[in-house]
């Protein structure tokens, strides 16, 4: 069986923009005259735009208004992003074979257009049947909304979807959508959470195995009861 659709996360999920969100962070702050950690960085892993740049103001220097701390972050992330896409592992071959196999994809993050028409921009024509952005969205994750929206404008169930995240904000948004989530974690843990299942790479992954990988979670849970 498959899924209807496929919702994918992008940063850290679908390329491995983590880091360059993180040197950009570090720059702007030391631009100012302050010290970014990678703690901080951590925080903000998943967040919106407008929340991680308010948590900027609050914790350093910089005293931008955060739509300009946002689009200096995303200057410098498009930039790099042009000059390399890191994709994840496994990603690229599951997208194709999703596609191979017509189940619609849809990106689904909080950075804004531009940032995600690079990457998109980076795939073949029509990879993504539709993409939702942070800067189109009242509610950013962890609330429920992008993926409602992802679902919407795809026009199928959400609970017949599967969504793939890799940040415990993402996976909470989501899952608070109802839609049975994949969690990959790569630069921050993700708690176990009812509604998502975890692997450790998309790698070898096929699109026939992403509904097999909850129906496993659940035999395995009534093996343990």
């Amino acid at each position: 069986m498959l899924p209807a659709a496929v919702l994918w996360d992008m940063d850290g999920t679908l390329v491995d923009t983590e880091p360059y969100w993180i040197t950009a962070e570090h720059a702007i702050v030391e631009e100012a005259g302050g010290v970014w950690s990678d703690e901080y960085a951590h925080q903000l892993v998943g967040n919106d735009l407008m929340v991680s740049a308010q948590f900027i103001r609050d914790h350093s220097p910089v005293d931008l208004a955060p739509v300009q701390i946002i689009e200096d972050l995303l200057e410098r992330v498009i930039a790099q992003v042009r000059d390399h896409v890191p994709w994840r592992p496994g990603a690229v071959e599951l997208l194709t074979a999703l596609g191979e196999a017509g189940v619609p994809s849809a990106l689904v993050t909080m950075s804004w257009r531009s940032l995600a028409e690079a990457v998109v921009g980076a795939l073949p024509a029509g990879t993504f049947a539709a993409v939702v952005t942070g800067d189109e969205v009242e509610h950013g994750k962890p609330h429920p909304e992008p993926y409602l929206a992802a679902a919407r404008s795809l026009g199928v169930e959400v609970g017949h979807c599967v969504a793939i995240e890799d940040s415990p904000t993402g996976v909470r948004s989501a899952v608070a959508a109802g839609v049975p989530t994949v969690a990959v974690p790569h630069v921050v843990p993700v708690p176990l959470m009812v509604g998502a299942v975890q692997v450790p790479s998309l790698r070898g992954v096929r699109p026939a195995d992403l509904l097999a990988l909850f129906d496993g979670a659940r035999q395995s849970s009534a093996g343990t009861t």
